[in-house]
């Protein structure tokens, strides 16, 4: 008899093996996603969606994008959490963050290193739990990539501006758009080569703004201050929330930056998204995700250490939520002005590369699970599912909505909804693991036998559940202060949670008790 790792090794070799051919797929005719994606490119894909990509707080969403502004990670986004939170409850904040985001990729990891299948998460979730989770994860997942398509388009735009201030904003997001959809059509190898060098200059860019804001901490700007932790003495580490006053306010004011944070972090799983077209997915994909944490660590603590090392949480160039936000808001470029230093050459390029990619893979995986119209499963003999790229690339043209301010706060409503999205998406994939979990343990597998798995688990997965799920039902909370309400607000930060049962589609009861559960729920 064949030991249990020699049985594991076989059932993933046989799914991975079936996954290569035939080259059309025997149920729909069609031709079927290549795997093109080298382990060089997997790395950067993943480092891209840690660094780039995500949802962006709700007050300033909705007030920014009247001026035509969109954070864009740590370069604009950790401005509203330094003033909310203050340096130490910044940093506090992202790396109880990072701590979630971690445990979600090492869920992910162990299920789609052993599953490398196109579609993902979304196709694990029909598989180790029910159609109806896949069916609402699906779709919530495609709305979430779709709508940041055209965000990450105008931010593009702005973070340009701010250097050329006598373009057009709308010529930028011309050019960015017929690059993003040209590299999109020539295929998987096309767009991994076009990440590992866009991510390349991102981490490049936020590697040299660390070390920058480590010199001019230490006094080596034109002005010779040295800061020291000057800002952590005076306004002091910690920010009262709204006023309050006590443990209450500096408790507050973290979870502000906490929910903030998580916007940050959302697109990290884009690696799973990728996994149906990636060379070696039982060896590349496991590298990529035990060195998730190096990134978080260095990209998100680091920059947010050095953020609140440079800038003072009181900095009226913070403000962001007055709606009067402009790229030079970015606690990066505050400390470069307050240090002296008259310009700074800017490296900037959105993720909407990754945001096509990965909303067209999406709605390709949704097509596979027969939960959308079985057109874009249609795939050209190179692996690429053209007919989901154009259908996702017309969604990029809202972009333009930003430049006025009337439609460009309607957008903000629907773009603002992403955050929850996104946050939901973790929910899935952790539920999805706990039953992947249960599974195994059940047919008596060691999981140490799997091309990839973790010690932490299950608890990981657990962590994140609840994690997700508190930060979700808390994120619109500071709507319930005394005279902080705001409708537009509460609609946007509840309505995409109160909408993924509704959408989910439970099977028809199999006996009187789940008949009541369904009723009463």
């Amino acid at each position: 008899m064949a030991s249990e790792k020699d049985q594991v090794s076989k059932t993933v070799s046989s799914d991975t093996e079936s996954l290569r051919g035939p080259e059309n797929d025997p149920s729909t005719g069609e031709n079927k996603l290549v795997r093109q994606l080298k382990n060089r490119h997997i790395a950067m894909i993943s480092i891209g969606g840690v660094i780039g990509t995500g949802a962006w707080p709700p007050r300033f969403f909705l007030s920014a994008f009247q001026e035509l502004i969109v954070p864009q990670g740590l370069f604009l986004g950790t401005a509203t959490s330094l003033q909310n939170g203050g340096p130490v409850g910044l940093l506090l904040g992202y790396i109880t963050m990072g701590t979630i985001c971690y445990t979600v990729m090492i869920s992910l990891g162990e299920m789609i290193a052993y599953l490398p299948i196109p579609g993902g998460h979304i196709k694990l979730a029909e598989r180790f739990v029910d159609p109806a989770l896949s069916f609402t994860m699906g779709w919530n997942y495609w709305y979430n990539w779709t709508i940041i398509l055209p965000a990450e388009l105008s931010a593009a735009a702005v973070l340009i501006g701010y250097w050329d201030q006598d373009t057009n904003p709308a010529v930028w997001i011309t050019v960015c758009l017929i690059v993003v959809v040209f590299i999109n059509m020539l295929g998987a190898g096309a767009y991994g080569e076009a990440e590992f060098i866009f991510a390349s200059i991102k981490v490049i860019t936020i590697v040299g703004l660390i070390i920058l804001g480590i010199i001019l901490d230490l006094g080596g700007g034109p002005n010779r201050d040295r800061l020291g932790f000057r800002y952590w003495k005076n306004p002091g580490p910690f920010v009262q929330y709204a006023g309050i006053a006590g443990a209450k306010g500096r408790f507050l004011g973290w979870w502000a930056v906490l929910t903030q944070a998580a916007f940050s972090f959302i697109g990290t799983e884009i690696v799973a998204i990728a996994a149906g077209e990636a060379k070696n997915p039982r060896r590349n994909l496991p590298r990529a995700i035990r060195r998730v944490y190096i990134r978080i660590l260095l990209f998100y603590v680091g920059g947010t250490a050095v953020i609140g090392l440079l800038v003072p949480s009181n900095d009226s160039r913070l403000g962001l939520t007055e709606g009067k936000g402009t790229a030079a808001a970015s606690p990066f470029v505050i400390a470069i002005e307050r240090a002296g230093i008259k310009a700074l050459p800017s490296a900037t390029w959105s993720a909407a590369s990754s945001d096509l990619y990965t909303s067209s893979r999406a709605l390709y995986g949704l097509a596979a699970s027969g939960n959308a119209p079985s057109i874009f499963l249609r795939t050209s003999k190179n692996g690429l599912p053209y007919v989901s790229v154009i259908f996702n690339s017309l969604f990029a043209f809202l972009a333009y909505m930003g430049i006025k301010s009337g439609s460009g706060r309607v957008f903000g409503w629907f773009a603002n909804m992403t955050a929850i999205a996104g946050l939901m998406t973790w929910v899935g994939i952790s539920i999805t693991y706990i039953r992947f979990y249960a599974g195994l343990k059940a047919q008596g597998y060691d999981r140490t036998h799997l091309p990839f798995a973790s010690k932490l688990q299950p608890y990981a997965a657990w962590y994140a559940l609840v994690a997700c799920l508190l930060i979700s039902l808390l994120s619109g909370w500071a709507v319930f202060l005394k005279g902080r309400w705001a409708t537009d607000t509460f609609v946007t930060n509840y309505l995409p949670l109160a909408l993924f049962p509704i959408i989910y589609d439970e099977p028809p009861p199999r006996n009187k008790i789940e008949a009541f559960w369904q009723w009463l729920m």
